[in-house]
Formats: C-alpha cells, structure tokens, sequence
C-alpha cells in the first residue's frame, strides 16, 4: 500500500489543494502559523492520514489555499468539484445559481 493509497481523505484533498496551488508543504505550513521547524512535518503528517488537524488549521489551509474548507471532506468526487466551482463563483453568480435551482425545484414539484 502506498502513502497515497493510505492517506486520509482529508489529508488527500489537501496533498491535491496544494499541489494545485503549488506551494511546498514548508511554505503552506509557516504561511497558516506553524512554527517553520516542523511546519513542512506537519503538513506532511496531514496529508498522510497520520494525524488530523483540528478544524481552525483546516481552515487555514483552506483559505491559504483557496479553496472551501468543505472540499476537504467531500467523500464524493463529484461534489468535491462541486464545491471547487462553488468556491470560484462571484457573489452575484452564486445569487443566481441558487435562483436556478430554486426554479428548477419549484418546477419539480408542480409536475
């Protein structure tokens, strides 16, 4: 088994997040508040599965990585990009996104 076939689903996402935004594990860790002689271990430990972090690091890393805090626990693929798109859209687009399924809920029902 692999460290990847291993690793949390949390620890996954966040493995994909950073390589996605290209930052080293050391540099994520001293840019959320970690001490930069074990931040690089930290990182590390949580993508691997070996510990957790408690939910204000998660979203540290969220946001230090640009993406919803809720993307680290999706356990389906498919809402997991879901929540990415999410995340990209303005303000103003999520207002008519939610508009449209509203719609489209509403619809639903009168059929």
């Amino acid at each position: 088994m692999t460290i990847q076939q291993s690793a949390s689903l949390f620890g996954r996402r966040l493995r994909g997040a950073r390589r996605q935004a290209e930052i080293p594990q050391d540099k994520l860790g001293i840019q959320i508040g970690l001490d930069e002689h074990t931040a690089s271990a930290r990182i590390s430990r949580y993508e691997t599965g070996v510990h957790e972090p408690p939910f204000e690091i998660a979203m540290k890393l969220a946001k230090a990585l640009r993406v919803p805090v809720a993307y680290f626990y999706c356990e389906d693929e498919d809402l997991a990009e879901l929540v990415l798109a999410w995340g990209r859209l303005s303000k103003l687009e999520r207002k008519h996104l939610r508009k449209l399924l509203d719609t489209q809920r509403a619809e639903g029902l009168t059929r």
